[in-house]
Formats: C-alpha cells, structure tokens, sequence
C-alpha cells in the first residue's frame, strides 16, 4: 500500500460540514428519476447532459464522454447458464459432453461476473455507447486528487430481486451483508454439471443443470424487464455529487483536486467504468490518488463496505476506509462498518487497478438496501437525510485530503 493512502496522513481535523439543503437532494433525484435510463439508452444520454449542465453552472469543468459498452450483462449470462443447461442434460449420455459444457459455461460466467474480459458478451452482443459524465473541481496542479463517483443509469427489475424470502431471514442474522451472494448458485450450476458429468455423479450433474435452467430463467425474466426508478440505487449518489460541487463552489480546495464522476452503464457490469478506467487512469498517480463511490446511500444507515466482490468479497483498502471512519467520527455522522457485500459496486474497478478505494452505502434495519432493483425504487423511499449525510462525510474526506 502506498505510504500517502495513509490515514495518518492526514490527522488534522475537519472543520464541521454544513450539511446540504434535503429539498435539494430530493429535486435532484426527482428530476433523474421521471426519466427511464437502462445502460446505454437514449434516457441514460439524456440524463447524462442534465448532471453535466448542473454541475456547469456550479462551477464545475464539465463533460459528457462516450464510451464502448454493452447494454445489459443478462443475455450473456443467460446464454452460458443455457449452455450449462443442455451439457447437464447431455451428460447423461456423453460424459465429455457434459464435462465440456458445463466447465465452458462456468469459466464463460466467471470471466462475465467477476471482473473478466467479458468475451461471452464481446461475441453474443452488439456494442453500443455508454455516456459518463466528467466534471473537475480545483486546480489540476494539486498534489492529490480525490474521485467521488456515482452512476446515473438503472437496472432491469426481476423476480430474483424480490426481497420477500430474503427479508424475514435477514431479520435472524446478526449481521447480514448488504447484498446476499446471489451470483455463487449461478456458477455453482455449471460447476457441478461439469463435476458431476466427469465423476460420473448423475446426481450432483442433474442438481446443476437445474440451477443453470432456473439462472437463464431468471435472466430472461431480468431481459424482458423495464429499468427501475434507481432513486435510491443511483440517483442518490448522484445527489451527493450535485451538493459537492455546490458546498466546493463556495469554499474551494486548494490542496485537491476533485473529481466528480457519474458513469454510465454500471448496471450492465461497471461498463462505464471501466470505459473511464480505460481513458484516465492511465493519468492518476499511484499513491496520490483515491476513489470514493457513492451508492446507495438513500437507505437510512450508512455503511461503509469493507470488502466487496460477487464471488469473493475483495477487501478495501483499509488506511483509507480508516480515514473515512475517522471524518464521520469529526462529523458526527453514524457510520457502520465490517460489513461484506456479494454485489459489485463501481469501486472495485480502481480497487483492481491498485488504487486506494472505498464504498459508501447504506441499509435500513434489517441491513438491507431496501428497494433493491425494484420498481419502488422511487424518490419518496429515498431518506435523503441519510443522503445528506452521505454528501457531508464525502465533502469531510476532501477536505482531509486538502489540509495535508
């Protein structure tokens, strides 16, 4: 870990935040959300230029970049769990057959879930354009700069998402992630069809093509889907990037500079993210550089996520996360910590890149994200007294970046 991503750093305190006007936060959120925007939609452009033009006229250097992308991660991932499907079912008369396709199916899932090459999606899909927006604040000369980002696209909905099992569960478990595990089953088909063909364990191979048959099931569900509001799952992130630039534009940084970054088709996979890594990283010191994500944070606690990864929870970079901890504490702002998400947010991009990095999100009282790629993700569920806070512990960590 490089020295500077250190909190001891920067152990100067914070001077209190002024906390952002909440009827400001809900106006942004309601704006974003009467407009539907699945990744890389003509919605998802649109609303692209309207963050821009409001952080323009806040002060901020701002653009709207297109980058490659593929719309949706569900009909690659159905395709291979239906590749899997039909290897469980021709393993029962050709063992290599079985073995083939269902190691082919679980590698292919692998390689689209966790970070990969996305080579299924490279061959099935067309590529289209996701559109990010990039606005500066400060002087490009300082010595250190903070991205904070957010995503302004929104997902499909689906029945795997329903949280009506899982919430009565939740409510048993002492601590429970922010997000179940769903992914592990969806490569766990394929996985055990292709064990089971191999040792000749027809048992385990026909457990497997049923999880693979109920996978491509569940993304045709998601397929066929229209997006969601995203109010909380999106747009409040985006209303803690609107009050920074406001609160930056009245008391600016000298020491940092800020990045705000709101990306496109992050719920096909972190795709413009990863059209942002592709552009600008390149650019970013090592050791000078930190990313904070902002998702979700319309829940009621903040929560700061330790490790994150569908397949493996990957930890965060700790000194980081210890020096976010310590603003909330100045700040006054309850932050819950230790928590593990099987998701993926837009941080673990720079975070696989060797940048410090950081997850701000938030869950209700049974520690979920309450309207989780739902169609109730609407902006009167959103608790923007939580997004309020959201914005003044990320305003809090730039201003300890800049007082060093």
């Amino acid at each position: 870990m490089p020295p500077s991503s250190g909190p001891e750093r920067f152990l100067r305190p914070v001077s209190p935040v002024v906390p952002p006007d909440e009827a400001a936060l809900r106006a942004t959120v309601e704006r974003l959300a009467a407009v539907e925007r699945p990744p890389c939609s003509p919605g998802e452009r649109e609303v692209a230029h309207l963050i821009a033009d409001r952080l323009r006229a806040l002060g901020a250097v701002a653009r709207v970049e297109e980058v490659p992308a593929y719309g949706s991660y569900a009909w690659p991932v159905g395709a291979l769990a239906g590749l899997a499907a039909l290897a469980g079912v021709a393993g029962g008369w050709s063992r290599a057959l079985g073995t083939l396709g269902g190691a082919v199916a679980a590698a292919g899932l692998v390689d689209e879930i966790d970070y990969g090459r996305h080579v299924a999606r490279r061959v099935l899909s067309r590529r289209r354009t996701a559109c990010n927006v990039v606005a500066e604040l400060g002087p490009r000369s300082a010595p250190r700069t903070l991205v904070v980002m957010a995503h302004h696209d929104a997902a499909p909905s689906g029945t795997v998402f329903g949280q009506t099992v899982v919430r009565p569960v939740a409510r048993r478990v002492p601590r429970p992630p922010v997000n179940l595990p769903l992914w592990w089953p969806v490569v766990a088909g394929p996985a055990l069809v292709a064990l089971g063909s191999a040792a000749g364990m027809p048992g385990a191979r026909r457990t497997g093509a049923a999880l693979a048959a109920l996978t491509a099931a569940a993304m045709a569900d998601i397929s066929a889907r229209r997006a969601v509001p995203g109010a909380n799952d999106g747009l409040s992130g985006v209303a803690v990037l609107v009050a920074l630039a406001e609160s930056l534009s009245r008391r600016p940084l000298p020491g940092v500079r800020v990045v705000l970054l709101s990306t496109g088709a992050a719920e096909s996979l972190h795709e413009g993210m990863r059209g942002f890594a592709r552009a600008h990283f390149d650019g970013l010191a090592h050791g000078a550089t930190w990313f904070l994500n902002a998702a979700a944070v319309g829940s009621g606690r903040l929560v700061l996520l330790d490790a994150e990864g569908p397949l493996r929870a990957a930890p965060y970079d700790a000194a980081f996360g210890d020096l976010v901890a310590r603003c909330a504490v100045e700040q006054g702002i309850p932050l819950g910590r230790g928590v593990r998400s099987h998701t993926s947010t837009d941080a673990v991009v720079p975070q696989r890149h060797g940048f410090p990095a950081v997850s701000l999100s938030s869950v209700d009282e049974d520690g979920l994200v309450p309207h989780y790629h739902l169609p109730t993700d609407v902006p009167e569920h959103v608790d923007y007294g939580c997004v309020a806070d959201a914005a003044r512990l990320t305003e809090s960590v730039a201003r300890a970046l800049a007082l060093h």
